[in-house]
């Protein structure tokens, strides 16, 4: 049986007036979901412990962009309407059988379409929320398998036997330079355009999810995260802070949002820690992380495979 431990929490930060982050957690089998973004004063870390049935775990960051209450309202939207879309939707009947292994991240898939959907229509229709968006990091969690699903900048982690891995690639303007060696990455870290990016759910009619899959080893540490967390804490202090306390993981969670704070929180700081553990997972070897990435327009028919980022 596989266990997963998680815990979530979305800080305003030092510098902003309101929170337009939120997380999701969905155990798909109970229809119960947690959604978060504490408004100033508050840190409540929300912890929840699922034994994870072949219906799946989902987990998701969302950071809202827009004028006034645009992006709160964007995030918002943006976990609640994929929680609402994956508990009524049955896609498994559309699976083919070689495509059932996939049934969670499918689901996951048109749920994130959904999403961009309803948020693209709300951003079209009152001027208020006019050219709101969101990014979405989405995580699917089965007996055997961890699907992600990129949308933006928001981030998934890896913590593997004392090594941290970028699982995603950000779907950004300085990403998109640095593939091109036109700058390094280190230069992305001050350039002008860092937030620029060329994804998100609601700017546009039509978006181009990225699905990627991982096998989970024993013990393994993923962490979803905003960029108010990744542009402040380097992925060297993640994975100290996550290491360092891997048997009491709402102790981590806390102090990643206290050195993003303490390194200035000019941003919402949204963290979502999930450990995953079971008699069945193999040990971690010494080997890179393989991703596959997964060719959701042909569900029963894998793409390529894709290494993930050691840093």
């Amino acid at each position: 049986m596989l266990t997963v431990e998680i815990h979530a929490t979305s800080h305003i930060g030092r510098v902003r007036r309101g929170n337009e982050d939120n997380y999701l957690i969905l155990n798909i089998t109970r229809s119960k979901a947690w959604t978060g973004a504490q408004a100033d004063g508050e840190f409540v870390i929300e912890t929840q412990n699922f034994e994870v049935d072949d219906n799946g775990v989902v987990l998701a960051v969302s950071d809202g962009m827009g004028g006034a209450l645009a992006g709160e309202v964007a995030s918002k939207m943006a976990v609640e309407s994929v929680c609402e879309k994956i508990l009524h939707e049955d896609v498994d009947e559309t699976l083919t059988p070689e495509g059932y292994e996939h049934h969670l991240v499918a689901k996951l898939y048109n749920a994130t379409l959904y999403a961009n959907y309803l948020i693209h229509q709300q951003g079209r229709t009152d001027p208020q929320f006019q050219g709101m968006g969101a990014t979405f990091t989405g995580m699917g969690v089965t007996p055997n398998a961890v699907d992600i699903i990129q949308v933006g900048d928001s981030r998934a982690y890896l913590v593997r036997n004392g090594k941290i891995y970028q699982v995603t690639k950000d779907q950004s303007l300085v990403q998109q330079l640095i593939d091109a060696q036109q700058i390094s990455a280190e230069e992305a870290e001050t350039h002008t355009l860092k937030n620029v990016i060329l994804q998100a759910l609601g700017a546009q009619n039509e978006i181009y999810p990225v699905s990627a899959r991982l096998v989970p080893s024993k013990n393994d540490v993923v962490l979803l995260c905003s960029d108010g967390l990744s542009n402040k804490v380097t992925a060297a202090s993640m994975q100290r802070i996550v290491t360092a306390n891997l048997e009491q993981l709402e102790v981590a969670c806390a102090e990643l949002v206290t050195e993003a704070n303490e390194n200035g929180g000019e941003d919402n700081i949204t963290v979502v820690l999930a450990k995953l553990t079971g008699d069945h997972l193999p040990e971690p070897t010494g080997e890179e992380v393989q991703l596959e990435l997964i060719d959701l327009g042909n569900i029963h028919d894998t793409a390529d495979q894709d290494t993930a980022e050691i840093i």
